[in-house]
Order: C-alpha cells, then sequence, then structure tokens
C-alpha cells in the first residue's frame, strides 16, 4: 500500500466528531454491549470497549463513503460504532473467532 493510500484509508476510518477520547471509551462500551446482543455474543466490559472503539473506526470508514462523518455528534458516532461493532463481530464469526 502507498503512502497516499495509506493517508487516505486512517483520514476515512477516523470519524471527526466532539465527543472526545473518555466519550469514545463510553460510546464504544455501548456500542460493544448493543453489538454484542444484536450477535448474540457475551463479553465483558473491556472487550465491549475494545470492540465497540475498533468498530466505530470501522463504521466511520465505512460510512464515508456515503455520508460526511466529520458534522457528527454522539448519536451518530453511536450508529457508526453499533454498525462497525457488528460488522467487527460478524468478521470475527466468520473467520473463525469464538463468537458466542
Amino acid at each position: 500500500m502507498n503512502p497516499v493510500a495509506a493517508t487516505e484509508l486512517l483520514a476515512r476510518s477516523a470519524t471527526l466528531t466532539s465527543v472526545g477520547w473518555i466519550g469514545y471509551i463510553i460510546i464504544g462500551a455501548i456500542a460493544g454491549w448493543i453489538a454484542g446482543k444484536i450477535m448474540n455474543a457475551q463479553y465483558g466490559l473491556l472487550t465491549d470497549i475494545v470492540v465497540g472503539v475498533v468498530g466505530a473506526l470501522i463504521g466511520g470508514f465505512v460510512l464515508s463513503f456515503f455520508l460526511d462523518t466529520a458534522g457528527g455528534g454522539w448519536w451518530f458516532t453511536l450508529f457508526s460504532a453499533v454498525l462497525g461493532s457488528v460488522i467487527l463481530l460478524w468478521l470475527v464469526r466468520t473467520l473463525g473467532g469464538r463468537g458466542a
């Protein structure tokens, strides 16, 4: 991957909102918990936070192709984090993770 493509990938995956790091952790925990309920996966709080924060990056990346993700707030960040978390849990299950 060339440096320009890598920079664009990172820029697309970072949802630029005003929630801050503590907000991302809180939203990550909520999104990871919601995604766990949707995907019927039982994990602990720390895993929910990690899945939610990584899911927010995935969701922000996917939605950046269709929407202006920089204008989002708490609710948009939560929506994109849940979407990305569901995608992440699906990928983990598909690739042979423990999942349930």
